[in-house]
């Protein structure tokens, strides 16, 4: 097995259900993972992801989350000091005023 597949964070299964957990490079794929515990995950696998990354690369990297549900990107804001504007899934997010909800 490689070296990368060995080293992880000690996290809960619960956000990789769609996933084969076993097989995640937990380096290489560090945003992936970092999107999916902040939405998915418990409170336990969020310290420890942001623990076994680092708070520094933690910010750097999930400005850059595909989707983040709005309270979790509220409160990485206020816990990281970050502005909403900073992220890509902020910045690309459609209009809320969509004309079929009129």
């Amino acid at each position: 097995m490689e070296n990368s597949l060995m080293a992880k964070p000690t996290i809960s299964r619960t956000a990789f259900w769609d996933v084969d957990f076993d097989q995640i490079d937990f380096q290489e794929k560090d945003l992936y993972v970092m999107e999916k515990v902040a939405n998915y995950g418990t409170w336990a696998d969020f310290i420890n992801v942001v623990r076994f990354y680092g708070v520094h690369r933690f910010k750097q990297k999930i400005v850059f989350a595909a989707y983040l549900k709005k309270d979790v990107l509220n409160f990485i804001c206020v816990a990281f000091d970050l502005q909403i504007t900073d992220f890509k899934c902020y910045t690309r997010r459609q209009s809320p005023n969509q004309p079929w909800n009129s």
